[in-house]
């Protein structure tokens, strides 16, 4: 079996990567998802980003925010951007950002289109329960 190809150099960081990934629909989409990609960076400036599932269909991969565990992924669909928490049944969202993968018992996700304004404040408060889902605890003795 053979590793699949990628469009990157190899000397090309994830950093580097993902700006790629961003930049590549050149429309509303891209600004989009730069948005979303700084407020995850601000929300939890510790959090490290990553390049997953590369494929023929998504040659470039796509983003994925970790923090002791997958926080959320990035995609550009054709007429939305879409953050996937992975843990998003679990994760309480009283502003109802959640607007898609509803039926999931794990997956919640948020679909941005063109002109939807995002609630950065409630944004923020679901990053840092999904970071809180995936950080162990520790108990006192």
């Amino acid at each position: 079996m053979t590793a699949p190809t990628s469009p990157f150099p190899k000397d090309k960081s994830i950093s580097q990567q993902i700006d790629a990934i961003i930049k590549e629909p050149g429309d509303w989409r891209s600004k989009k998802l730069s948005h979303l990609r700084a407020l995850i960076k601000k929300a939890d400036p510790s959090v490290v980003e990553e390049v997953k599932w590369k494929k023929p269909s998504k040659p470039m991969g796509v983003p994925v925010w970790y923090h002791d565990g997958i926080i959320c992924i990035g995609e550009t669909l054709k007429n939305a951007v879409r953050l996937t928490f992975p843990k998003g049944a679990r994760i309480k969202d009283p502003k109802k950002l959640f607007n898609t993968r509803l039926e999931s018992n794990t997956v919640r996700a948020i679909d941005f289109h063109e002109d939807d304004a995002v609630d950065e404040v409630a944004l923020k408060a679901l990053i840092l329960d999904a970071v809180g889902l995936n950080t162990p605890k520790v108990h006192k003795r």
